[in-house]
């Protein structure tokens, strides 16, 4: 029993040590990052922290590792969906829920190696995102052979809705898109069925058509000096 305690206080002590981490990096980049500066946020001494990770390039690759392995749980759930097309729009919805979720890991993830102090990224999470990239190439590649994707290169294909749904999300996220979680769910389906049409097959274009459920209101846009409203019918 004091095992099991000793074990899940271990875990959480670690949970705390990331979760600053990740807010301190994406606050004050490398530079403003120490071990001194994180124990402080934790609320420990530096020691302390020295006895989990030996600097802090090993504690922000297990930052990326937390990030990444929970982005894969997400997308996982996909696959136990029965059809090609549920596993196609499960896997989409992973990714919004997971953007939603944790903006925090989602902030760091795609920051380059040597923005953290790394030459390169452990083989383990270049294996992650690797897992994760295939998932998705995967999900295009099984419609593509179902008739519900047009034929053509999977990578790429998965590439170009990928750059559209993270560009997004940095709006939503740095709020240059004024609007409740609500908003932006239906925002990101809607213009990602907008998408969608220009790689679907005709059959499937027309059902992307009616699946888009118009939504009263306005959506505002928030550039660095002027306000833009989109009205939604």
């Amino acid at each position: 029993m004091f095992h099991i305690v000793y074990a899940v206080n271990m875990s959480s002590q670690r949970d705390r040590i990331l979760e600053c981490a990740c807010d301190l990096y994406l606050k004050h980049g490398l530079d403003g990052f120490s071990m001194r500066k994180l124990a402080r946020r934790v609320g420990v001494t530096a020691p302390a922290i020295y006895r989990h990770y030996e600097g802090r390039e090993a504690v922000l690759a297990d930052v990326l590792r937390e990030a990444h392995r929970t982005f894969a749980r997400y997308l996982y759930a996909a696959l136990a969906k029965p059809t090609e097309l549920e596993r196609f729009i499960g896997a989409g919805e992973g990714f919004l829920n997971f953007v939603i979720d944790h903006p925090r890991w989602y902030g760091i993830m795609h920051t380059a190696p040597e923005h953290l102090g790394m030459a390169a990224l452990p083989e383990d999470i270049e294996a992650l995102i690797g897992s994760v990239h295939r998932i998705w190439i995967d999900r295009v590649r099984e419609c593509m052979d179902a008739g519900i994707l047009r034929e053509g290169d999977p990578e790429m294909t998965s590439i170009t809705m990928w750059a559209h749904a993270h560009g997004l999300v940095q709006l939503y996220h740095e709020s240059a898109l004024v609007m409740t979680e609500d908003e932006f769910r239906w925002l990101f389906e809607a213009s990602g069925a907008r998408l969608m049409t220009g790689v679907a097959t005709e059959e499937f274009a027309r059902e992307l058509n009616n699946r888009v459920t118009p939504r009263d209101g306005e959506i505002t846009l928030m550039p660095k000096n002027r306000s833009v409203k989109i009205e939604t019918e």
